[in-house]
């Protein structure tokens, strides 16, 4: 089915302080969500307002404002206070959770055991399960030899759908990804019955700054174009 309308708000030709969804007397495209879909936004809202949904939208637009010193000097001003570590355990304190998990890719174990000693020392519970756990060789999944990392040797599936599994058994109230591979994340995001959050993501090529390659788009990363 075609749809007849698609937002493109990544492209929106306004500057930022002008842009309607900035300001009610904002300038706007004419495929502007804001405008166009009015019946969306009062859906949206009600949604922010249940039961699920209200105290997650409420302390995450106030974890937003205090990431940020000098507000009272303006908006010009501003200037970021906490990574993203420190914001996601002062996010979990807010919403009262004791219990997280810690859902990790392999090739991040270290990253993984300073994370959950972090998370140790601010009071609470981490369940931690690596990707590769339950050992279910790739053949499972139909992989030839020739995919695998190593042809040759006997190779675990990375397996979200099992960390998804233990994490919601384990009862954890939040599960924090860290460097799970592009679709992997899809799975586990899809299985996972605790809300999650993201830390870091996976880029082989970039420690994980997949970002970097955008930032160099012009330059060293300008094949990418191609």
């Amino acid at each position: 089915m075609k749809h007849s309308y698609l937002p493109s708000c990544a492209s929106c030709p306004f500057k930022w302080s002008e842009r309607r969804c900035r300001r009610p007397d904002g300038k706007y495209p004419e495929n502007c969500p804001t405008i166009l879909k009015e019946e969306l936004r009062d859906k949206s809202l009600k949604l922010l307002r249940s039961k699920y949904c209200f105290e997650l939208a409420k302390e995450a637009a106030i974890q937003e404002g205090e990431g940020y010193t000098n507000k009272e000097k303006g908006y010009e001003y501003l200037r970021p206070l906490k990574p993203r570590i420190q914001e996601v355990w002062e996010f979990a304190k807010k919403m009262g959770y004791r219990r997280l998990g810690l859902p990790f890719c392999v090739g991040l174990r270290k990253e993984a055991k300073v994370v959950e000693r972090l998370f140790k020392n601010k009071g609470f519970e981490v369940a931690s399960v690596a990707c590769k756990a339950g050992c279910i060789p790739k053949e499972e999944l139909g992989l030839k030899d020739d995919q695998k990392i190593a042809p040759g040797s006997f190779e675990s599936v990375c397996n979200p759908a099992f960390q998804a599994l233990i994490l919601n058994e384990a009862k954890t109230e939040l599960n924090v990804l860290l460097g799970l591979c592009v679709g992997h994340d899809t799975i586990f995001l899809k299985f996972s019955e605790a809300p999650c959050t993201v830390l870091a993501v996976k880029d082989r090529v970039l420690a994980h700054n997949p970002l970097a390659a955008i930032y160099n788009i012009d330059l060293y990363f300008r094949w990418l174009k191609e």
